[in-house]
């Protein structure tokens, strides 16, 4: 029976469900394992304040190449709906901001405005979906190595995770994804993947969808699709899979600290999505993601610079003799350093280049995010350092 105590215990829980779903969005960003993440400091920190890790400032001058974020920022237009719109803070979004923003993503691509949610962030429609889909019966499918965020979210639903290896072209193995665990309740697709920035086809996507397990969803992550000409899958949403499109205006789009994002489905599924948490949107944030779309030539002039640079820094490093792990086609690489990958981190760090992290299958491997190019000359000088001494334990 539903008394006063009951109710107030359940929005204590979902209350702690959401303040976990903050805390495990951004750890994979920073660098934390799931394990960390549960560990007694940081389960403290979801119940007082953010742990110390996500309270210090960076040294000053640091080259921060660690977070796949874009250094350009957000664009102009972007930034003056920003100043344009803070004049409406003071009340939530009665003027239609989101609306506007939703009806235009969805008139650019061909879908319904109920096909698209709007959320802060592309982490949290990730967290949810994990939590709508899996559980202690029906696992979560995702690649080796793969962005850590569903790692996450699983640990919240206590659903078994079945990691599998990439191709040897580094794409996802939708066939052996299927293979490793019939009764999976999501497969986890990053297209372009996070740490290697390679593809997985269209036809493949297409081939998980057909075949997954009767009742799972595919979730396919499409936070750098942007920095690739390959196209997308949205038109899959259109043709009503059981399919659920994440993107996200923190890469290409330079709004990381501002905060939007989408979830793209079916209206039933997005519903599922709903329970577990729909919280207003910042008026400031659903204009500048309106005005990044409207701005035509963003998307391209930024895919040019990031190509630019990101190959003439994989050039140098091919050159000089290091193995680069893929074709990346996005804002961030993998480099293989043929030894420990935290003592490589930790050493840069020591020279104040922040780079990314490792991941278990490839422990000598270290993501770079492409940054600004005067960065990336910094980061040359600094891993040539690093790299020309004996190495360290992290």
């Amino acid at each position: 029976m539903d008394g006063p105590n009951s109710i107030l215990a359940g929005l204590i829980g979902r209350r702690a469900l959401l303040r976990s779903a903050a805390l495990f969005a951004v750890a994979p960003v920073l660098g934390a394992s799931p394990a960390e993440a549960t560990d007694t400091p940081h389960a403290r920190a979801m119940d007082h304040e953010l742990p110390v890790w996500l309270r210090e400032p960076p040294p000053s001058g640091a080259i921060l190449i660690n977070a796949n974020e874009n250094p350009i920022g957000p664009s102009e237009a972007a930034r003056k709906a920003i100043m344009d719109a803070a004049s409406q803070g003071a009340r939530y979004d009665r003027f239609g901001e989101t609306r506007a923003l939703t009806k235009t993503f969805a008139e650019q691509h061909g879908l319904r405005t109920e096909n698209v949610a709007v959320y802060d962030g592309s982490s949290l429609p990730l967290h949810y979906s994990l939590l709508a889909f899996t559980s202690p019966a029906r696992g979560l499918v995702m690649a080796d190595p793969c962005y850590e965020a569903p790692l996450f979210g699983a640990l919240m639903s206590r659903a078994k995770v079945s990691k599998v290896p990439l191709t040897g072209d580094y794409a996802h193995d939708v066939k052996a994804m299927v293979a490793a665990d019939p009764t999976a309740g999501a497969f986890y697709v990053c297209n372009p993947n996070n740490p290697t920035g390679t593809l997985t086809s269209r036809e493949a996507i297409a081939w998980l969808l057909e075949n997954k397990p009767k009742g799972a969803v595919v979730l396919v992550d499409e936070a750098y699709i942007q920095f690739s000409e390959a196209p997308d899958v949205l038109d899959m949403v259109v043709a009503g899979k059981d399919l659920i499109v994440l993107r996200t205006f923190s890469k290409i789009y330079g709004m990381a600290g501002i905060r939007c994002g989408f979830a793209i489905a079916r209206p039933d599924l997005l519903a599922r999505l709903v329970r577990f948490g729909l919280n207003a949107m910042p008026v400031t944030a659903s204009a500048a993601a309106r005005a990044s779309l409207l701005d035509q030539d963003l998307v391209p002039m930024r895919r040019k610079m990031v190509r630019d640079t990101r190959n003439e820094t994989i050039a140098w490093l091919r050159a000089s003799g290091y193995g680069v792990i893929g074709n990346s086609e996005v804002n961030h690489f993998l480099v293989d350093t043929g030894r420990d990958g935290h003592g490589v981190a930790a050493a840069m760090k020591a020279k104040n280049v922040f780079i990314g992290p490792t991941w278990s299958i490839w422990p000598n491997a270290v993501r770079i995010t492409v940054g600004a190019p005067d960065e990336m000359i910094a980061f040359r000088t600094a891993f040539q350092s690093v790299m020309d001494a004996p190495a360290k334990a992290a």
